[in-house]
């Protein structure tokens, strides 16, 4: 049976090494999407309340070291009332990783996140998610009578 010398040539064996880097870098580096799910059917929050409501949530096992999100959430208006709030991204029920507010203009605001998941990489799973609470508008009207809503989504969300 033939025996296969490798090169002890140190230079031969960085220039095999160069071009393997090489050909990484050209293709890229590798990206996993996240499904979120949502936690109701209308994924908006109707009431003024002093707690926050999740909107959307997955589990995930964190073996990247960085979740790239983005989001998009927008207030509502009522009659002649804009609607306002806050979001924020918690992991594992208990810590708040990324917040913001829904200004009370009606119009879309597009946060990205660059999520750090290092101190989670040990962790068999990972809680994610994605809540908002109203701190202002109307309280009556609108399509179900609660006055106006907060909503939101994940736009895209990547483990990298």
């Amino acid at each position: 049976m033939p025996k296969v010398h490798k090169s002890s040539d140190f230079l031969q064996r960085l220039a095999v090494l160069e071009e393997q880097v090489a050909e990484l870098a050209r293709s890229g580096r590798a990206v996993d999407e996240v499904p979120f799910y949502p936690t109701s059917l209308r994924t908006f929050v109707y009431d003024d309340a002093t707690s926050f409501t999740t909107l959307w949530e997955t589990i995930i096992s964190p073996r990247a070291a960085t979740l790239s999100m983005g989001l998009v959430l927008i207030g509502d208006i009522v009659g002649t009332t804009n609607t306002g709030g806050e979001w924020r991204v918690q992991f594992d029920d208990s810590t708040t990783v990324a917040s913001g507010n829904v200004p009370a203009t009606f119009t879309y605001t597009l946060p990205t996140l660059s999520l750090d998941l290092t101190p989670y990489r040990a962790a068999p799973s990972l809680k994610i998610q994605i809540q908002v609470r109203r701190t202002s508008g109307a309280n009556t009207g609108g399509k179900f009578g609660g006055g106006g809503s907060i909503g939101g989504a994940p736009r895209y969300a990547r483990l990298i």
